[in-house]
């Protein structure tokens, strides 16, 4: 691993920073926009939208002719890790990190001439419609199925926890068009219009009182035969297509260091006047000094992943530590900052201590183990593809 970038990597991070500094307006470096963002980021983003679509950066590692850049893995990288540093929050959202990708390689021309243009622009926004009630780790015994009717197939069932549903128009979904087949074979990969008829999507609130994600119902939703990506019956493997799936999770190694670099400032500023004078103060220094140490592993895990990346492999047990240690990681940095600022730390809204946002922080944090892969999923990853550990 080089921690040094090479003359090339050198001007290109030169070459971020200056547009940061230069052409990004100031509204855009503001992280707390992720907290709402689908609550209106979207419009207070448009700006930045367009100057990041300018050079392609809206989709990076998407190819030129696509509306991309075609930027190597640690350009991706170097953007990805100084956007974070000064809170430039994502706007492409799983469109281009998603299906954006999997349209490109898996897709005809049509759906790439109909789709790929308008999830660049941000004209249209997606949801992911993987997770069923009885489907979220074993994803692949999802029961939602499709069944073949004329030109279009006709979809009933159930997802859950659907980022953003109630604010998407189109859906990428997998569903079951051959219950006959071994579980991983018979599935297939859907492009749905989320204002078809019988699409009904009901927003789900969470501990926040935020209502980030929803459950949709399928009854009888007619969907064009057209509207499948790849192979029928092959959805799964369509599905795996990760062509920008940030896996180094720099993003949020950066963030958590910048968050205790907060909470370090406003312990300081306020200790005389009570708010962090506790009877556990010094333990509350020892607290964050560990806090800092995980930060710091949390970003050699980072860098870890994308030298393999660099290199041509493709990580795999490595990616299931760097996502396991900075999920668990993020908890605990919440519960840190409710300690740091006292009874303060319940407080929530704009006129709160830091926004109050270790109040919502603390109680979002426990999803983190739970999304994208609980901390039991990646455990066994890490035991069966890192150690070599059997199975039961």
């Amino acid at each position: 691993m080089n921690f040094k970038d090479n003359p090339t990597e050198a001007a290109f991070r030169t070459q971020v920073r200056e547009f940061i500094e230069h052409e990004l307006p100031a509204s855009a470096r503001d992280g707390d926009l992720e907290r709402g963002m689908y609550r209106g980021a979207f419009e207070r983003l448009k700006e930045t939208r367009q100057k990041l679509a300018g050079r392609g950066w809206i989709a990076p590692a998407w190819p030129k002719e696509y509306g991309g850049a075609s930027l190597s893995v640690m350009q991706q990288f170097i953007m990805n890790e100084e956007f974070a540093e000064n809170r430039v929050p994502p706007v492409g959202g799983m469109g281009v990190s998603m299906v954006g990708p999997t349209i490109i390689t898996h897709g005809t021309d049509d759906q790439k001439q109909e789709h790929l243009s308008r999830i660049l622009s941000g004209e249209v926004q997606w949801c992911q419609g993987f997770s069923e009630p009885g489907s979220g780790s074993d994803l692949a015994s999802l029961q939602t199925r499709a069944v073949k009717d004329g030109d279009d197939y006709v979809i009933n069932g159930q997802k859950i926890w659907t980022s953003g549903a109630q604010y998407a128009h189109w859906m990428f979904m997998m569903a079951r068009t051959d219950p006959e087949a071994p579980k991983h074979k018979g599935i297939s990969y859907f492009l749905v219009d989320m204002k078809a008829p019988g699409v009904e999507v009901r927003p789900l609130t969470n501990l926040a009182n935020q209502d980030m994600f929803s459950e949709v119902f399928f009854q009888d939703v007619r969907v064009p035969a057209k509207n499948i990506v790849g192979e029928l019956n092959r959805g799964w493997y369509v599905g795996t297509t990760t062509l920008d799936f940030e896996r180094s999770s720099i993003g949020s190694a950066v963030g958590i260091r910048l968050q205790l670099d907060e909470l370090v400032k406003y312990a300081r500023e306020h200790e005389a006047d009570g708010v962090s004078r506790t009877g556990y103060m010094s333990s509350l220094k020892t607290e964050l000094a560990d806090r800092y140490i995980e930060a710091n592993v949390a970003r050699m895990m980072s860098y870890r992943v994308v030298t393999m990346q660099a290199k041509g492999l493709i990580p795999n047990h490595e990616a299931s530590m760097t996502k396991l240690f900075a999920s668990e990681l993020g908890q605990r940095i919440a519960r840190t900052g409710v300690k740091v600022l006292g009874l303060y730390g319940q407080l929530y809204g704009e006129n709160a201590p830091m926004r109050g946002r270790y109040e919502s922080s603390y109680m979002t944090s426990l999803a983190s183990t739970i999304a994208g892969g609980t901390s039991e999923i990646q455990r066994n990853i890490i035991a069966t593809r890192g150690l070599g550990l059997p199975r039961d």
